[in-house]
């Protein structure tokens, strides 16, 4: 062997196998988006709409079927070794929440709960009375499952009565969480909290090699709540595997989402330019297997931060989104924000606040036939209202009414 060929020959030797993971993981996919009005992928980008959402990098470009593999190799067994990955500061609270998740007798009996709760028994006959199939995830403890997400339960079933409502979780399906539960069922409601499978949901999708490096301490959770970016993840797989509609628990219906397809909807838009300049992912509804569904969770297990609050979550599905409107195969709309998002996260205290005089009731007045006429429903921004008084006359104290079944709560409470 020729000189030069032995010592770059050495030289790949002594690359560490965590270089290339750790190139993989950190990669974050191609350029600019462009973004369009409640539109649909089939209309050209707008120039003058250009949100930039690349990170540089200084590592080479890989294609993502190459990042894959690299990816696959990593989950056998071949990349970096636990030492190599800085841990984050939650690293302690990640190792006890994927205890909590691991894999029991209950979870491995998710895909056949599932599919009794949405077909019925024998699994020949349909469910008639399961018109609409919704998800709701929760990571966090029973105890934080409270008022406003039972509230936002509510108000599903108060304009489907004959939706089926799946709560993908290990915390409420417990005999606490079935008791939270049973007031709901003794109205007829069909709703029920299942552990999950992430096996079974990762299985054939870019999520399996992810996951499983995650649960080998491979892969840094980061700073921000590995919970919710596990939701974030969560929520893409049980849509890709069985499909029909996602909600926050911090969401409120408005509307029959009867006749809404493969839609997803923007957070904010341009206003000059009419366009919207980013998505969410709070609320989305999409066939099984939607192909869009699969370069979400792909993009999520190749450029996974867990140190960028959004970037796994409304960032990840902007980027996505972005590259392919207009390529063919990809049929979805993009709803404008008024559709669930009326008002955005840093203005979300004014649907708190009551009537403060002419102008402002006139405001509140205005802003509530919006929502009632427009809305199909409006996210709460739990991270920021949380904790907020719901004072009387205002917005959310009169959507609350419109939206509740049983309405045995105080108004100001949520």
């Amino acid at each position: 062997m020729p000189r030069q060929r032995r010592c770059l020959s050495l030289l790949l030797f002594l690359v560490p196998t965590s270089f290339f993971a750790l190139a993989l993981l950190h990669l974050s996919g191609d350029g600019a988006a462009a973004f369009s009005r409640a539109a649909t992928p089939t209309q050209e980008p707008n120039p003058a709409a250009m949100l930039a959402l690349r990170e540089e990098v200084s590592l080479p470009k890989l294609k993502s079927h190459q990042k894959l593999r690299l990816l696959e190799n990593a989950g056998d067994g071949l990349g970096p070794s636990s030492a190599s990955v800085p841990k984050g500061t939650n690293w302690s609270d990640a190792r006890s929440l994927l205890r909590r998740l691991h894999s029991n007798a209950r979870s491995r009996r998710f895909s056949a709960r599932a599919y009794e709760f949405f077909h019925g028994y024998p699994p020949i006959r349909s469910n008639p009375s399961c018109k609409l199939r919704f998800f709701m995830t929760w990571i966090s403890s029973l105890d934080a499952f409270g008022r406003r997400e039972l509230l936002s339960m509510e108000s599903l079933f108060k304009f489907h009565p004959g939706a089926c409502l799946l709560i993908v979780s290990s915390t409420m399906d417990s005999p606490r969480g079935a008791r939270l539960l049973k007031p709901f069922k003794q109205m007829g409601f069909r709703v029920a909290a299942m552990s999950p499978d992430f096996d079974l949901l990762f299985k054939n999708t870019p999520a399996r090699a992810w996951f499983k490096l995650l649960r080998k301490g491979e892969i840094d959770p980061g700073e921000v709540a590995l919970g919710q970016n596990l939701s974030n993840l969560l929520r893409l797989a049980v849509l890709y595997k069985f499909g029909g509609i996602y909600i926050d628990t911090d969401v409120l219906v408005m509307k029959s989402f009867l006749g809404l397809k493969n839609v997803i909807g923007a957070q904010a838009m341009d206003a000059e330019t009419g366009n919207w300049s980013r998505l969410n992912n709070a609320v989305m509804i999409f066939d099984r297997r939607h192909p869009l569904l699969y370069k979400f969770i792909e993009e999520f297990a190749l450029t996974f931060d867990g140190n960028k609050w959004g970037h796994n979550g409304p960032y990840l599905v902007s980027r996505v989104v972005s590259r392919v409107i207009g390529r063919p195969g990809f049929m979805f709309t993009v709803l404008p924000p008024v559709a669930f998002y009326p008002v955005d996260w840093n203005r979300i205290e004014g649907l708190f606040q009551g009537p403060q005089g002419g102008n402002h009731s006139k405001w509140v007045t205005a802003k509530l036939d919006t929502i009632r006429e427009e809305s199909f429903a409006v996210h709460l921004w739990n991270k920021q209202s949380k904790g907020m008084k719901v004072e009387e006359g205002s917005v959310i104290a009169r959507i609350m009414l419109d939206c509740c079944v049983f309405c045995n709560f105080a108004v100001s409470a949520l």
